[in-house]
């Protein structure tokens, strides 16, 4: 008996052959019909034998192409028709958006195979790609995703280029960025002033150049990247120079697994993650080998491996580097850089040459960043690769934009059961970065076809991002605590509704009492939150300054640990660099001038850390705590002493015995690794009783760890271990970012939970 099926597939469906998929599982499986694009996915109609039916749904459903997530699918049964055969129809356009932009795909084995044969008419084309790789979101201009409505418009298919677009058997079958050298994007090298400069091969000329020590700007796949030879420290520290980044990590790059290895400590999750389509930047522990220069990433233990994942950069890194400098092209706090006149504008005095080409780039997206933790992939940074793939939720919801934080900001539609979180944005310090963010705002709209009348926010008054959503017209504003929105992010990923127990942990947030919050424990739901607990609080002297110079953190817990003595004791540590500022400290601490409390963690890792003389000033944010947990030597440490008070049923987790028993042993003479790794596992061990206090009062068993303080994989792995032989149910993140550029999801969440889905 013949039967004819209608299916809509929703997700990643176009793009990524997934057409081309359909069309030879239907010629296979002996069905007529048709397959066609459409705003709101695919659509597919196959007439046949029942059996045969029954064939194509499994194929389809077990063997899709590898870039492709179905994510939602519908099918009914309809009247037959009279037909002989099976068709791609052309792409549909109106409806309810339903599908969205695959994200950008990392070369594919064949596509490297034809780029150094020398036989293959793309041999070293910079462009080559295929269904299975190459630019998608990055070169989208809008819905459903065909080649008119993409940066490649502009390039009209030459005869033998068509000929593959138009055939379904083959592996280029509607790749909307398909191009050859004859029809194609080119590439050309200009100098500082936006000149170009004539060479024959402009990709060997840049290898030349890279070797004489000089910077170039690269054009890549959602910007540009400020390149150097890794393994030239004059050319690292020129670049250093030149960017205004004194010492933070760079991310390097490398053409294969087998380079890396020799860099990095590998393992198996660590090598599928580097090599995955996604190609994120991943934290590995470095080797003693000197393949690459120490000004890279100095003071730390881990290095930023990215493997290359466009053909220029296979070209440019397949016989004369061990390694690129592969940094954002931007200046401090502004996005990274797209346009070529653009690069040459916004990055004068920093490249001396660029390697351009002409294919636009049209969304801005930097490099993902990813560590391994407890055995799974974590990302650090939501961006190429992964973006914009939606985080699936467990029910559907009303509509809401979410507008995220102030630091690593990131943007997050909710539309029906699925959450749609932007490229990272980063610091909104400047206008470049506020158009961005505006910008990103735009995009998932797009992306969604979506403008909610919900909007989340911070609670924080004075952020960027909250003054935007109280500008908003015609919206019902949600103001959501950011450590609330923190657990609620890494429910949301996670799958789990319901109270739960939340460690929030990070270097500042508001708090609903008005105080800098950042040492939480949450007892939270997706609607609200109860403070359970709390790091004790404790004074910055100077407020920004001192995140600025931790030794003024360091010397305010001195003072609450040892009252009048602390001048004395610190003089003796060294800290004693400062003591010409000692009286200021100490007269701004009583009379509480410009000396905010606090309860975070993060700046608690600043303040050990110059108390046992890791880090008394700071270059970037961060830097203290990431060189805390850089230098700990983890080997049979125990931990410091500490208590835990409790006022009026919050818990105060007492670091003074810590600081206490930190000082007298720094004054004998012990190393700082010894101390750090020490103060690590008090760390770990409080958060582990506090938290089974709190399970005592509540009767919850089940824990969400979320916050930035949980980059630290000393500090993540010890807590995950530990919380799971204390019998609870532990959920962390792994799909976004642990740190704030995972608070607009969360944000998304609460605003979404205030109202009933109609």
């Amino acid at each position: 008996m013949t039967k004819r099926i209608r299916y809509h597939f929703m997700g990643i469906v176009q793009g990524v052959g997934f057409r081309p998929f359909v069309f030879r599982t239907a010629l296979q499986c002996g069905l007529t019909g048709f397959v066609q694009n459409t705003i709101d996915g695919v659509i597919a109609e196959v007439q046949g034998s029942d059996s045969a039916l029954k064939e194509f749904f499994l194929y389809i459903n077990n063997n899709a192409p590898p870039l492709s997530e179905i994510t939602g699918q519908a099918c009914s049964e309809i009247n037959t028709l009279d037909e002989s055969d099976f068709k791609i129809l052309e792409s549909r356009s109106r409806g309810d958006l339903d599908a969205y932009s695959p994200p950008d795909s990392a070369t594919c084995e064949n596509c490297l195979q034809e780029l150094f044969d020398p036989n293959d008419r793309r041999f070293r084309y910079p462009f080559i790609n295929c269904t299975n790789c190459g630019p998608r979101l990055t070169i989208v201009n809008e819905l459903p995703y065909d080649r008119d409505r993409t940066a490649m418009a502009c390039f009209p298919l030459c005869p033998t280029c068509k000929k593959e677009y138009n055939t379904p058997s083959d592996r280029r079958f509607h790749a909307e960025p398909n191009a050859c050298p004859v029809c194609g994007p080119r590439v050309r090298l200009i100098d500082a002033s936006g000149n170009e400069c004539l060479f024959d091969d402009p990709v060997e000329e840049a290898i030349h150049t890279l070797k004489q020590g000089l910077i170039i700007a690269i054009k890549g796949l959602g910007g540009f990247h400020l390149a150097v030879d890794a393994g030239n420290d004059a050319a690292v520290q020129r670049l250093r120079e030149r960017k205004c980044r004194e010492e933070k990590p760079l991310a390097i790059m490398v053409r294969n697994l087998n380079t890396a290895r020799e860099i990095v400590e590998t393992g198996i999750q660590e090598e599928r993650l580097l090599a995955s389509p996604q190609r994120p930047i991943v934290l590995l522990t470095k080797k003693n080998t000197g393949f690459i220069s120490e000004f890279i990433a100095p003071h730390m233990n881990r290095l930023g491996v990215m493997l290359a994942y466009t053909p220029l950069q296979h070209l440019l890194l397949e016989n004369d580097f061990t390694a690129l400098v592969m940094t954002s092209a931007n200046r401090t706090d502004e996005p990274i850089c797209t346009g070529n006149r653009e690069a040459v504008k916004r990055l004068q005095g920093i490249a001396d040459f660029f390697l351009v080409h002409n294919r636009d780039i049209l969304v801005r997206c930097d490099d993902s960043i990813a560590m391994v933790a407890s055995g799974k992939p974590r990302l650090m940074r939501r961006a190429r690769g992964f973006v914009p793939c939606p985080i699936m939720l467990t029910q559907h919801h009303p509509s809401v934009l979410a507008l995220g934080p102030h630091l690593k900001s990131a943007v997050c539609i909710i539309k029906d059961n699925q959450a749609f979180l932007s490229p990272h944005i980063g610091d909104m310090e400047t206008p470049q970065a506020r158009d961005f963010f505006h910008e990103n705002i735009k995009l998932l709209k797009k992306i969604t076809d979506c403008s909610p009348g919900i909007v989340a926010c911070d609670l924080h008054p004075g952020y960027y991002s909250t003054s935007v959503a109280n500008s908003m017209q015609d919206v019902t504003v949600v103001r959501i605590q950011h450590h609330h929105a923190h657990i609620a992010s890494c429910m949301a990923e996670n799958g789990i509704k319901g109270k739960v127990i939340g460690l929030a942990m990070d270097g500042t947030g508001f708090g609903a009492d008005g105080t800098i919050w950042g040492g939480e424990f949450l007892i939270a739901d997706e609607v609200d939150f109860i403070r359970a607990g709390h790091i004790r609080q404790f004074k910055l002297p100077g407020s920004e300054a001192a995140i600025r110079e931790p030794w003024r953190i360091g010397a305010g817990l001195l003072r609450d640990s040892y009252g009048d003595e602390w001048q004395t004791i610190a003089t003796r540590l060294p800290l004693a660099l400062h003591s010409q500022d000692y009286a200021v400290v100490e007269k701004m601490l009583t009379a509480n001038i410009n000396s905010p409390v606090c309860s975070s963690l993060g700046r608690l890792f600043d303040g050990v850390a110059a108390i046992i003389g890791i880090r008394a000033k700071v270059n970037f944010e961060g830097q203290a705590a990431m060189e805390l947990e850089a230098v700990a030597d983890s080997s049979d440490v125990s931990a410091l002493p500490f208590k835990i008070d409790d006022y009026e049923n919050t818990l105060s987790l007492n670091y003074i015995p810590s600081i206490k028993e930190l000082t007298t042993q720094r004054l004998k003479g012990a190393p700082p690794p010894a101390l750090a790794a020490s103060f690590h596992a008090m760390l770990i061990c409080s958060f582990i009783e506090m938290t089974v206090r709190i399970r005592s009062a509540s009767g919850l068993n089940r824990v969400v760890l979320s916050g930035g303080c949980f980059q630290n994989r000393l500090l993540l792995e010890g807590c995950i271990e530990g919380l799971m032989k204390a019998d609870f149910n532990v959920y962390s993140h792994h799909l976004v970012p642990t740190n704030d550029g995972g608070i607009s999801l969360g944000q998304a969440l609460v605003a979404a939970s205030h109202f009933p889905f109609q």
